[in-house]
């Protein structure tokens, strides 16, 4: 692909964002730091993935279920993290074994957090920092998650970054013809 047809893709880029994900104003917020259009659109796995227009057609068009090939995962703190890795681990190993069987890049953005509050127990849940610390790197390990953590006013920047360079870098590969 040509520089200049890759910048065409890049331009032409769209965020996915997952129907399951809820419209609040907070979202809301997230969605205006975003530099490109986005979509509520029902995603296989994952909160946020991307969709561009190549040789005149989009590549993941409206009413589509989407694998996306590179997703993030959202949560809202360690505390949504906590429940997903207990009382909903099957559901959300699931999806990751789901993401993982596809190829796709997964990175898990929890906002509003960092190691250290995970490994010193600085959360509202009664899991074990140690647990909880073992069950984060396991997914890591198990199935390539990338972790990020940030604040809640960034994740909408840190979205569209990683997509923005995950698109970039599988246009320049040659993945897409």
């Amino acid at each position: 692909m040509e520089p200049f047809q890759i910048e065409e893709c890049l331009r032409s880029m769209i965020i996915l964002v997952d129907t399951r994900e809820q419209p609040s104003d907070r979202a809301k917020r997230r969605y205006a730091d975003f530099p490109c259009p986005y979509r509520r659109q029902t995603l296989d796995y994952g909160d946020y993935t991307y969709s561009f227009v190549l040789d005149g057609r989009e590549v993941f068009p409206e009413g589509v279920r989407v694998k996306g090939p590179a997703v993030i995962e959202r949560k809202m703190g360690l505390e949504e993290l906590s429940t997903c890795l207990t009382h909903e681990r099957k559901r959300f190993e699931a999806e990751m074994i789901r993401a993982k069987e596809n190829g796709s890049a997964i990175y898990l953005l929890t906002e509003n957090a960092t190691w250290e509050n995970l490994i010193n127990g600085r959360y509202k849940t009664k899991f074990n920092s140690k647990s909880f610390f073992a069950s984060v790197t396991a997914f890591m390990a198990r199935y390539g998650i990338k972790i990020i953590f940030c604040k809640s006013e960034t994740s909408g920047k840190m979205i569209h970054q990683i997509l923005y360079r995950e698109l970039k870098e599988r246009l320049e590969r040659g993945d897409y013809g």
